[in-house]
C-alpha cells in the first residue's frame, strides 16, 4: 500500500496557513530553450520506507533535431541534485542522465508531447530543494528549475495530512494523470482530488471539511492600447480577489479509523476561472486544525497551444474592431468559424504563400505570450501579452520596483514606442501572480492601427514596426 505524504510545490512549508497552498510549477519559457515541467512527489511504501520521486515532462516539440541515418534525433542531458535545506544545503543527492528522442516524424518540432522521465530515491523525512536542468545536446541550451518540498515525520499518537494531489483525465485518452502545473486545460473532462490523513495509533475521531472554492477573477480580453485605464475597484485591475469566493461544494466527513486513510473527490473540469480545493482536519479535543489546498486555473482547450477554430479565432481581437470580432465569436460551427478565420487572413494579407507566413508568426507569439506572461488568465490576454503579440520581444527593458519599461525604440524618450507597466499589487507569497497594466494613452491609437495594418498587409514579415 502506498501511503501519499507530499506532492508538488513552489513554496517553502511551514506553519502560515498560505504555505499549505499547493499551485503547481510553471513553463519558464525561454524561446530555442528546453521546454518541461518539473514534479516532486514524496511517499512512504510499507516494505521500502520513505521515497522521493521526481518527474520531468519534457515538451519534445521544443527540442532541437538532426538528421541522422534518415532519422530525426534530439539528444538532452538531465542532471538534478536534492539539498538538504536544514543542513546548510548539503547535497545528498545527484544524479545526471543523457536520453535520446527518435522519429522519422518531420512533425516531431511542433508537437506539445512530452517524454516523461521518473526517478526514484530513498529518503529520510525533511525539507529539501529538488534542482533540475535539462540541457538540449545539440544546442548546448539549458533551463533550470528547483522545487522546494518536505516530507514530515509523524510520532505516534500525532497526526498529519498530505498536500493535496492534482490529476485530470480525458475522456478517450487514458486514465488519471497527474497535473503539474497552476494551469487546467479545458480540455480535461474529469478532475481528481486525492489527500492522505496519517493517523497512526490515535482513539480520536476525526472530521474532515472539503471544499471547492471559485475566486472572482478577469478572464477577459484586455483593452486596446488608446483606451482609459483599469479603475482601481474593477476586478480587470485587481485581477484576481482571494476576499470574493463561492462556494461551489462542500463536504464533511469523520473518520473513526485508527489508520492512515485516503480520502479522494472527483469533480467535472470547471468552466474558464481560478479555484481552490481545500480540505480541512481536526480531532476531537484538540484547538489544532490542518489545512492544506491546491490552487488551481482553468484555461483554454489545448493551453498554452491554439488549434482549435475557436482558439485561433479569439486572438484576432488585436487585429479587427469590437463589433467584427463579437460578429465572428458568434459563429458556433467549428467548420464555419474556422473558415472565416481562414478568409479573414487571406481577404487582408491577399497572397496565400505571404498569409501562411504572417499566421505561422502571429499565433507563435501568442503561443510563447500563453507560455511567458499567464497568470490568473491566458497569456496573450494580459497587457504584456498584447504588447508582446504586436510587437514581438522589446528591443530593451528596464524594471523598477512596481514598474516595468518595454522600449522598441533606440530613443528612450519616444513615448510612441515607450510602454511602460506598473503593478497594481506585487507578487507575493498571498498573491503569487505577476500582474502587469499597461499605462494606456489616446495616442497610443494611431500607434496600435499602424501595428494593425503591418500585420493586415503582411509587411509584418520584414518590417517588424
Amino acid at each position: 500500500m502506498l501511503f501519499a505524504i507530499v506532492s508538488i510545490t513552489m513554496l517553502s512549508c511551514g506553519t502560515s496557513r498560505n504555505l499549505d497552498i499547493e499551485r503547481g510549477t510553471g513553463y519558464n519559457f525561454q524561446a530555442g530553450h528546453p521546454e518541461y515541467r518539473t514534479t516532486v512527489f514524496g511517499y512512504m511504501d510499507e516494505e521500502e520506507g520513505t521515497l522521493l520521486e521526481i518527474g520531468a515532462k519534457i515538451v519534445k516539440g521544443s527540442l532541437i533535431y538532426k538528421d541522422e541515418d534518415d532519422t530525426l534525433q534530439a539528444r538532452i542531458s538531465v542532471e538534478y541534485q536534492v539539498q538538504d535545506l536544514d543542513n546548510n544545503n548539503n547535497v545528498i543527492i545527484s544524479e545526471q542522465s543523457t536520453e535520446i528522442i527518435k522519429s522519422t516524424d518531420q512533425d516531431i518540432s511542433s508537437t506539445r508531447e512530452t517524454l516523461d522521465l521518473n526517478y526514484t530515491h530513498p529518503i529520510d523525512p525533511g525539507r529539501y530543494e529538488v534542482v533540475v536542468n535539462v540541457t538540449d545536446l545539440n544546442t548546448n541550451k539549458n533551463i533550470t528549475q528547483s522545487i522546494e518540498t518536505a516530507i514530515p515525520e509523524t510520532q505516534k499518537g500525532e497526526y498529519s495530512l498530505s498536500n493535496v494531489l492534482l490529476d485530470g483525465k480525458i475522456v478517450g485518452e487514458g486514465g488519471w494523470e497527474p497535473i503539474s502545473t497552476y494551469d487546467v486545460k479545458s480540455k480535461v473532462d474529469s478532475l481528481r482530488f486525492v489527500f492522505q490523513v496519517i493517523s497512526p495509533q490515535t482513539d480520536k475521531r476525526m472530521e474532515i471539511n472539503t471544499r471547492l472554492l471559485r475566486y472572482a477573477s478577469d478572464t477577459s480580453y484586455t483593452r486596446p492600447m488608446h483606451y482609459s485605464n483599469y479603475s482601481p475597484s474593477s476586478i480587470e485591475y485587481k485581477g484576481l480577489d482571494y476576499d470574493e469566493e463561492t462556494e461551489l461544494q462542500s463536504n464533511r466527513r469523520v473518520l473513526t479509523d485508527y489508520a492512515s486513510t485516503f480520502i479522494e473527490f472527483k469533480f467535472a473540469n470547471q468552466e474558464r476561472g481560478n479555484y481552490r480545493f481545500e480540505v480541512r482536519a481536526q480531532r476531537d479535543g484538540d484547538e489544532e486544525e490542518l489545512f492544506k489546498a491546491r490552487d488551481f486555473g482553468v484555461k483554454s482547450k489545448n493551453y498554452p497551444a491554439v488549434r482549435s477554430a475557436r482558439e485561433l479565432a479569439r486572438p484576432l481581437v488585436y487585429l479587427m474592431g469590437e463589433d467584427d470580432h463579437e460578429e465572428l465569436m458568434k459563429i458556433s460551427n467549428n467548420d464555419s468559424l474556422k473558415k472565416e478565420v481562414d478568409r479573414f487572413w487571406l481577404k487582408n494579407v491577399g497572397n496565400a504563400n505571404e498569409a501562411r507566413h504572417v499566421i505561422e508568426m502571429y499565433y507563435e507569439r501568442v503561443e510563447e505570450a500563453n507560455k511567458q506572461f499567464s497568470n490568473f488568465k491566458e497569456g496573450w490576454k494580459t497587457d504584456l501579452g498584447m504588447i508582446y503579440v504586436l510587437f514581438g520581444r522589446p528591443w530593451y527593458t528596464r524594471s523598477h520596483l512596481k514598474e516595468l519599461v518595454w522600449f522598441y525604440s533606440y530613443n528612450h524618450s519616444d513615448p510612441e514606442y515607450s510602454y511602460y507597466f506598473n503593478q497594481p499589487k506585487l507578487k507575493n507569497k498571498f498573491f503569487p501572480f505577476y500582474h502587469y497594466l499597461l499605462r494606456r494613452n489616446n495616442y497610443y491609437y494611431t500607434v496600435q492601427y499602424m501595428q494593425r495594418q503591418l500585420w493586415l498587409t503582411g509587411q509584418i514579415l520584414t518590417r517588424q514596426i
